[in-house]
């Protein structure tokens, strides 16, 4: 018993990382109709974004916030104005190829650069264990749940409790409507686009410690994060959570009870069964949506 609550507690941490960059493929696909196959590698670059300002004498927090900074302004702001503005017109096709060479471009260039070795990335929590009610659980795990959970909690209330994020989420629901209502949809869109930034920041300091920094980080977790959005439900934000930490519970159990072999192959399998018998996901709906 006491193995099972440590798999549920560790799987929890690894799938609410899952959980941050799904809710960036579901935020950008209800706003704008965009599907980011590059959201791995966007949470690869803040990793090293993060070391190289490390590797300069910044502190780790002032490191974090400068990569949120240059995260903001490269693969939120850059990456609508130069990829997603001309290509979205023509349809979801040409965008989802230009991501997946925007992909490959981003893992090959940050090869040449740094390496295709693993660079060691300090856990910004405590390495040591303490017991809970008969179970051992590190303080990297509390503290991924703890901010993840922190960060999700404060997107909700941004989204539910102001007048910009209640804009945002008119133009998701209908983006004709929100036009007619007198909102900015095109800042809306923006500001969509720099909270999946800086999402990927947050998912970049809390899965590095266990990835490493390495060019490559990003394909398990990027496409991890488009299984649980599916699974989920990808017009729900609160489907991208379920399925992440439905993901990284039942990798942590099938890889302890069944085989370390098997862990890989368990989001393909879950999305394989959801796509079978629930194609709108768990918590999603099916509906028409006009973009």
């Amino acid at each position: 018993m006491g193995d099972l609550l440590q798999l549920l507690v560790s799987g929890t941490a690894t799938g609410a990382i899952y959980a941050l960059a799904a809710l960036g493929f579901t935020l950008l696909w209800q706003a704008s109709g965009t599907i980011n196959f590059a959201q791995g590698e966007f949470v690869m670059l803040p990793a090293f974004a993060i070391l190289l300002f490390l590797g300069m004498g910044a502190p780790l927090w002032l490191a974090f916030l400068l990569a949120c900074a240059v995260a903001m302004a490269l693969l939120g702001a850059t990456f609508k104005r130069v990829i997603v503005d001309p290509l979205i017109r023509h349809g979801v096709i040409p965008l989802v190829i230009a991501t997946l060479g925007l992909s490959i471009g981003i893992k090959q260039t940050v090869k040449g650069m740094f390496g295709a070795q693993a660079h060691p990335f300090g856990s910004p929590f405590p390495a040591d264990q303490f017991a809970l009610g008969g179970v051992n659980v590190s303080y990297a795990d509390i503290g991924t749940l703890l901010l993840a959970g922190l960060i999700v909690i404060g997107l909700q209330t941004f989204l539910n409790k102001t007048i910009t994020g209640r804009a945002m989420q008119a133009v998701a629901q209908n983006t004709d409507a929100a036009r007619v209502l007198g909102i900015d949809v095109r800042r809306m869109v923006l500001y969509v686009f720099l909270i999946n930034a800086i999402l990927a920041v947050v998912a970049a300091l809390l899965s590095a410690p266990t990835y490493l920094a390495k060019f490559d980080m990003g394909d398990s977790i990027g496409q991890k994060a488009f299984f649980a959005a599916i699974i989920g439900g990808f017009n729900q934000t609160r489907g991208a959570l379920l399925g992440g930490v439905l993901i990284g519970i039942m990798e942590n159990v099938v890889g302890f009870y069944v085989s370390p072999a098997y862990k890989e192959a368990v989001a393909l399998i879950i999305f394989l069964l959801v796509i079978v018998f629930r194609p709108e996901g768990l918590l999603g709906k099916a509906e028409e949506r006009k973009v």
